[in-house]
């Protein structure tokens, strides 16, 4: 009756690919990028968002993936990401490394196959100060410019 309410499917195709990425990129424009990066790349758009999941754990997933694709903004792994990257090393699933980083509004990457040996592999200490660090700068601008002019900056 209500048809037209309803979501059209997207046709799903390719190699089921597993995505980690650390979680402040969850649901922004940095991590639709991404996701358009592994369809081109991999020629699929059957990939386990996280975000989707919201904060539970989808690792156990992994070892039906035919890829993991590892994301390292500035050049770092997550504690979420090496733990996903390591689970899937024991495994034998094929890694991608996906270094990205921010040139004023231009997104740069670096798309890799495996790891690369100057990736930082950060503790769940180091991760939590480099995720306030990346949170910090975007919150600081929206306080100082986004409440009466608004704000144009996004980090990621």
């Amino acid at each position: 009756m209500l048809g037209f309410l309803k979501r059209k499917k997207k046709e799903v195709y390719g190699p089921f690919v597993y995505l980690t990425e650390p979680t402040f990129l969850y649901h922004t424009r940095t991590e639709k990028a991404i996701l358009e990066i592994i369809e081109e790349k991999l020629g699929s758009n059957n990939i386990l968002v996280p975000s989707k999941y919201g904060m539970r754990d989808t690792s156990n997933r992994i070892k039906e993936a035919e890829y993991l694709v590892a994301v390292a903004p500035l050049g770092k792994f997550s504690s979420l990401v090496c733990r996903e990257v390591k689970i899937a090393q024991e495994l034998g699933v094929k890694v991608f490394t996906l270094l990205l980083a921010r040139e004023e509004n231009e997104l740069v990457y670096l798309w890799v196959e495996g790891i690369p040996e100057d990736v930082e592999w950060l503790s769940p200490e180091e991760t939590m100060e480099f995720t306030k660090m990346s949170i910090n700068s975007e919150f600081m601008d929206q306080i100082k410019h986004g409440l009466i002019f608004g704000s144009r900056k996004r980090e990621w």
